[in-house]
């Protein structure tokens, strides 16, 4: 296999080339292979040396270099195959041109999309703490609010990337010229000989591994911080992985381990607070009577503001920063939580938690699966069956992360978004101020108020977030830059605290129940395994007949509905298998928490278990005074463990079957 290419000034490039045209119809296979693991080599190096303080802590450095190199390998593996296996079709002289020009084509193209991956890394990671993943793709979904997004808070930094991407791969195309003026196939015996032998290595190579299992993101978990973990691999793979994942994300919780639906059900239902209920329906098999500790002639109304990544990290008094006064003020007006977590990292989990009181999944949130489109259990569903008028109200469009077609079909009347609001004061990236918001709101409580009618309302807001614009001259910074998280998060507690200013002087306020709870914290990330202390959250119900109260116990998102179905004097039957605080407030308590690809159960003594995917699970002690997780060297006890897993499959298991919901009283039947 040789070149008949002259290399009579011997330029850069085509001494490159004279380095792989011995290979004939393999050098541009060999070319784009090595390249790939030198762009990823690259790239790590340099996140490495940015990241350098956490990865030195931790236990695979300095050997991060040589994981990394093999989940290049993994990729360079992966882009290479398509043009070996074409090989023997295309690679000799009968169709010498074409394969010059489809070896060439793809191999820009996979350099493009490598190098892009990789150099979207570092503001992915600036806001995320990890790798390009899941989220990633999700967000392909909304390229206005996305661009929208990227052009207010990271131009520059999103300008100099493009600009690079595109040079380096001009740069390689120019590398590549050599190739495509080459006039010789080489030996194509030799060719067609040594090809069996290239496909193994090209299989070895992808496959990784001499286990039953191939290899992959998980397997390169090494250490108990999430961000460096992701630093080994990279970023086309992740993404890769994750959209391989969407595709079987229905079985998603299996990799955490197997367990019968009976034993699940039996686990789940063995909780203080669901011990004494009867589970009758074959078809709902969470279904059960909830009976509030104080019926009511005339049930309260509801109103739930939803307040974006609004975590304790911004709560003084719950250990964050001094950002919230308004709402710390608050905090002797009704039943305030000391420890409640969030379910996940993204809003439609808490959607799902707070609106449904459903279990967090490693696949995605319900808002946005399939299944749960129609016929899903919500607390607006539930209501508009007792008669009242629901609603969603919110400052942005509401179709962003599948919102407005889930809120319909579950039991959501009315839905008011971006466009219905005249004249706003100020609009943003991510749609009007939240001061706009809530005037909107309070306009609808008054007309809902003078009909009669019992309400239920889910305000979110939304001027808390990336690229955090607000109107001017609303509050006293505490950044000096304005448009930072902390000064986001101190406009939104102002137009939280001017709002209930005004609700407390209502009519309304007397009948009506206000739930404020965060959907997760801001930016959850940090040398953690699972970052606890960022799910943390606060968590506030006030209003009608509301007394002060400090809830001490560790609480959940999912204990938020049981919790104000009881408050509201209403009776039901739900599926809903989180716990009632008025009725059971001394049981003790646990958090569920979804990370990445890792599920945590903490109890309400701070023992922590962590499932993880193909592996076995960890133990560990969380202490709130350090906000971190001490992991221990044994396995968990087997019931923590069964507990954990139990909880971590239901919710998919759920799903599938259609499952959650509320059926007529014809479909019951009995067990």
């Amino acid at each position: 296999m040789s070149s008949s290419l002259p290399f009579r000034n011997h330029s850069l490039r085509e001494r490159m080339y004279r380095g792989v045209s011995w290979a004939g119809a393999y050098a541009p296979i060999l070319m784009l292979f090595f390249k790939i693991l030198l762009i990823g080599s690259l790239s790590r190096a340099l996140l490495v040396a940015w990241q350098f303080d956490r990865v030195v802590e931790t236990s695979v450095w300095p050997g991060i270099f040589l994981h990394g190199l093999r989940a290049d390998l993994i990729m360079a593996g992966m882009v290479v195959a398509p043009l070996v296996l074409l090989l023997p079709i295309l690679g000799h002289r009968f169709s010498w041109p074409v394969w010059k020009r489809l070896t060439s084509f793809w191999a820009l193209i996979v350099v493009f999309t490598f190098l892009f991956m990789e150099l979207s890394t570092p503001t992915f990671i600036a806001e995320y703490d990890t790798r390009p993943n899941r989220l990633f793709i999700e967000y392909l979904n909304y390229p206005k609010e996305v661009l929208s997004m990227l052009w207010e808070g990271y131009l520059p930094t999103v300008a100099l990337g493009i600009i690079l991407c595109i040079s380096l791969t001009i740069l390689f195309a120019w590398l590549m010229q050599p190739w495509e003026q080459e006039t010789s196939p080489g030996n194509y015996r030799k060719a067609i000989l040594v090809w069996p032998i290239v496909v193994l290595a090209v299989f070895m190579s992808v496959r990784s591994t001499t286990g039953h299992r191939p290899a992959n993101p998980a397997m390169f978990a090494l250490t108990s911080d999430a961000l460096v973990n992701s630093l080994i691999i990279n970023s086309s793979w992740s993404v890769a992985f994750a959209v391989y994942n969407l595709k079987h994300e229905e079985d998603a919780g299996a990799r955490y381990g197997q367990m019968a639906m009976s034993e699940i059900l039996k686990e789940v239902r063995s909780a203080p607070w669901l011990s004494g209920a009867e589970f009758n329906s074959t078809q709902f098999p969470t279904l059960h009577h909830q009976t509030p500790v104080k019926e009511r002639l005339r049930p309260h109304n509801l109103v739930i503001v939803l307040e974006e990544s609004l975590g304790a990290t911004f709560v003084e008094s719950l250990g964050g920063r001094p950002v919230t006064p308004r709402l710390e003020a608050l905090k002797e007006s009704g039943w305030w939580f000391e420890n409640l977590y969030a379910t996940g990292t993204r809003s439609v989990r808490g959607i799902e938690a707070v609106v449904s009181g459903f279990l967090p999944s490693p696949a995605r949130s319900v808002v946005k699966l399939s299944l749960s489109q129609t016929g899903f259990f919500t607390l607006a569903d539930l209501l508009k069956h007792e008669g009242y008028d629901t609603g969603f109200i919110y400052g942005g469009e509401a179709h962003f992360d599948n919102m407005r077609s889930f809120f319909s079909g579950n039991g959501f009347d009315k839905i008011l978004d971006q466009q219905n609001y005249t004249n706003p004061a100020f609009t943003g990236s991510w749609g009007v101020s939240d001061e706009d918001v809530f005037a909107k709101t309070h306009e609808d409580l008054q007309k809902l108020h003078a009909s009669g009618e019992p309400f239920f309302r889910l305000v979110f807001s939304s001027s808390n977030h990336t690229p955090f614009e607000y109107p001017d001259n609303r509050i006293e910074q505490y950044d000096e830059e304005k448009n930072t998280v902390n000064n986001a998060v101190k406009y939104a507690d102002h137009a939280l605290g001017d709002f209930i200013d005004t609700a407390r002087n209502s009519d309304y306020w007397k009948d009506t129940l206000f739930l404020i709870v965060a959907d997760h914290d801001a930016r959850v990330w940090g040398d953690e395994l699972v970052p606890i202390k960022n799910f943390q959250i606060p968590g506030l119900i006030l209003g009608a007949d509301m007394e002060s109260r400090r809830i001490e116990t560790i609480t959940s998102q999912i204990d938020l509905a049981p919790t104000l179905l009881s408050l509201m004097g209403i009776a039901s039957e739900n599926p809903m298998v989180g716990r009632d605080l008025v009725k059971f407030p001394d049981a003790p308590g646990r958090a569920v928490m979804q990370f990445n690809d890792y599920y945590a159960w903490m109890d309400n003594d701070f023992n922590v278990t962590v499932l993880r995917p193909n592996q076995k699970p960890l133990a560990g002690v969380y202490s709130r005074e350090t906000g971190s997780t001490r992991y221990l060297e044994g396995a968990p006890q087997e019931t923590a463990t069964i507990t954990a897993l139990a909880h971590a499959l239901l919710p998919l298991n759920l799903y599938r079957k259609k499952a959650y919901g509320l059926p007529d009283a014809t479909s019951q039947t009995k067990l």
